[in-house]
Order: C-alpha cells, then structure tokens, then sequence
C-alpha cells in the first residue's frame, strides 16, 4: 500500500463523517486528484479482496470507512457503538417530500403532508439533516428548504441522484394483490 494511500485510510478512519476529495486534498496538498482518486481506489480493492470487517463507501458526496452490514447487527447488540435515534414517521414524510421536492416552502409541504410541520422542521434543521436553502418569490418571500449532506449519509446515498425515481417507489409501495407471486389466481 502506497503512503498516500495510508493517510487516507488514517483520516478516513479517524472522521466521524464522510471526507470529500477536497478534504483528503488538505492532508496531502502536494497529491493531485488524480493521486488521491487512485490512493481512494487502491484503499477501497484492500478492503475489498480481504475479508475485512470495514469498507470503504461513497456516502455525501465523500468517503467513510464503514462496518460491513453483516457485523452491525452484533456490534449493536453489543452496545459497542451510540446509534442515533431513529426518526419518526412523521419526520421520514416531512424528509421525503424535502427530498423529492426540493427547494421547497414550508406551505407547500404542509400541502403535501396535510399537517402542520413548523416543530418538525425546526427539529431537523436543528440536527442539521434540512437547510435553508433560499427564499421563494411568493407573496412574503418564504424561505425554502432542501436536505443536507447529512441527510445523504443518513440513508447512505452518495449524491441527491441515487434517491430511488419515483415511479420505483410506486411500484416498491403498492398494496399486495389478491394475486399470487406471479400473477396467477
């Protein structure tokens, strides 16, 4: 393994969130991108073809040196790790429409949703999962609000383009039929 490339993986295994390039630049500024792309490359194949308990992920636009699925559930029970609370279902509404809507106001989710979302929205912007990110042009200016880079580490989605298009949702959420698994009756 080059030394580079064993910065990266000190750096990525200290941060406590996902580092961009841009991040892994400031450790190395003599390193070109192309240097640090190979050295993320050369950390994620060692992680890879051995049988580590980590990995190396795309998450927010960074990287993140993650536990492998098959040994979280252990390490949870164990209590080895302070998990975050799970968001309520009212929460998860209010993200998906900021998600799959963004940037929007306030009204227009309230619209949407059909309750009141004013705590809900202090409270994530709070965890910092929304953001502000402008204001509308409407009567009073509301501001508007888009998801944040942990929002995008929270549901381990790289980038705002891996949300699932929302014609899968459709099909992922319709009710089961009376119909068997292939169609037959």
């Amino acid at each position: 393994m080059q030394p580079l490339t064993r910065l990266l993986e000190a750096a990525l295994f200290a941060a406590a969130h996902p580092l961009t390039l841009a991040d892994l630049a400031r450790l190395a500024p003599e390193a070109s991108r192309a240097e640090l792309v190979q050295a993320v490359n050369e950390l994620r194949e060692h992680y890879e073809q051995g049988e580590h308990g980590i990995e190396l992920l795309s998450l927010a636009d960074g990287f993140q040196v993650v536990t492998r699925p098959r040994f979280a559930e252990a390490i949870a029970e164990a209590q080895l790790v302070q998990r975050p609370r799970k968001p309520s279902r009212a929460a998860l509404e209010t993200l998906a429409v900021i998600a799959y809507r963004q940037p929007v106001s306030r009204a227009e989710i309230e619209e949407i949703r059909g309750v009141n979302v004013e705590g809900m929205l202090r409270s994530l912007h709070e965890r910092g999962i929304i953001e502000v990110v402008g204001r509308a042009e409407g009567l009073g200016r509301p501001l508007l609000y888009g998801t944040t880079s942990l929002f995008l580490e929270l549901v381990g989605l790289g980038s705002q383009d891996e949300l699932p298009r929302l014609e899968e949702l459709e099909v992922a959420l319709r009710p089961p039929t009376e119909q068997g698994e292939f169609g037959e009756p």
